[in-house]
C-alpha cells in the first residue's frame, strides 16, 4: 500500500508541475494587444489606427500583424494588411494606395493610418499579433472608425484677399469718381430746363444790383405817385444802394 501511494503522489506531482509550466508560465508570457475603443475623423481625414503590444519575447522573422475590417453595416471580416518581415499594403480593393506603415515592432509599435477617409471607412479595425513563442493571452484587439462629413468652413484665398482689400476698393473709388463727373452736367441741364421766378437773374451772376434798374428808372415825377408802402421801401432801398440814390436826386 505504502508503494502504490508513494506511486500515486509521484504522479501527481508531475501533473501539477506539468500544469503549472503550461499555464502559469503561459499566462506570464503571453502577448496583448491594445487598441483605442474609438476613433472619430472628418472625410478626406488622414486617420492613425494605433495599435501596440506587449511581450516577453523580442519580435523575429515569425512575428506576424494583420489588419481586417469589419463594415459598420455588418458583414464577413477582410483582412487588407499584413506584416511580416516587412509590410505588405493592399493593392486592389477599398483600401488600395490608402494604408501606410507606421509600426515600429521592436518598440511595440504596429500602427497603421488610413489616407483620405471616406464614409464607407465606417466600421471596425481588427489588430492581429502573434509572436512565437507567446501563443497565449489576447493577440486581437478592435477599434471602431467613425468618419462624418467635414463641416464647412470658409478659406479666404490669395485671390480672394486681392479682391477684397485691392480690385473692390478700386472698383468703388472709380465709380465714385465718375459719378462726381456727371452729376454737374446733370445739375446743369435741369437748370435750363426750369427756372424759377425766385432765382438769380442775370444782373446777379455778373455781380450786379437787380435793385439798381427799379432806382434808376425813378424819376421825381414816379415819386409822387408813390403810395407811403412805396415809399419805405424806396428809402430803404436808397440806404442800401447809395449810388443810385444820387443818381436819382441828379435827374430831379
Amino acid at each position: 500500500m505504502c508503494r502504490v501511494d508513494s506511486r500515486r503522489t509521484a504522479i501527481n506531482v508531475v501533473v501539477l508541475l506539468y500544469l503549472f509550466g503550461v499555464f502559469g508560465l503561459s499566462h506570464v508570457s503571453s502577448i496583448r494587444v491594445t487598441t483605442p475603443p474609438e476613433l472619430h475623423a472628418a472625410k478626406g481625414d488622414m486617420v492613425k489606427l494605433p495599435c501596440t503590444f506587449t511581450s516577453i519575447a523580442n519580435p523575429t522573422s515569425k512575428m506576424r500583424v494583420s489588419w481586417s475590417y469589419t463594415p459598420q453595416t455588418g458583414g464577413s471580416s477582410l483582412v487588407f494588411f499584413h506584416f511580416s518581415s516587412k509590410a505588405e499594403p493592399p493593392k486592389s480593393g477599398q483600401f488600395a494606395g490608402r494604408i501606410k506603415w507606421l509600426g515600429t515592432p521592436a518598440n511595440g509599435d504596429v500602427s497603421i493610418s488610413l489616407i483620405n477617409a471616406t464614409l464607407n471607412d465606417n466600421g471596425t479595425y481588427t489588430c492581429d499579433v502573434t509572436n512565437p513563442p507567446d501563443v497565449f493571452g489576447s493577440p486581437k484587439s478592435q477599434t471602431v472608425l467613425t468618419v462624418t462629413p467635414k463641416a464647412a468652413t470658409i478659406r479666404f484665398s490669395d485671390v480672394a484677399v486681392l479682391l477684397a482689400f485691392i480690385v473692390i476698393p478700386s472698383g468703388l473709388i472709380t465709380f465714385f469718381l465718375i459719378g462726381r463727373m456727371l452729376c454737374p452736367k446733370k445739375q446743369y441741364n435741369q437748370s435750363k430746363a426750369y427756372r424759377s421766378p425766385i432765382e438769380v437773374t442775370e444782373g446777379e451772376e455778373n455781380g450786379g444790383y437787380p435793385q439798381a434798374a427799379y432806382v434808376q428808372s425813378t424819376t421825381c415825377c414816379n415819386m409822387c405817385l408813390m403810395d407811403s408802402d412805396d415809399e419805405d421801401e424806396y428809402y430803404s432801398m436808397q440806404k442800401m444802394h447809395p449810388r443810385e440814390e444820387e443818381y436819382v436826386e441828379s435827374q430831379c
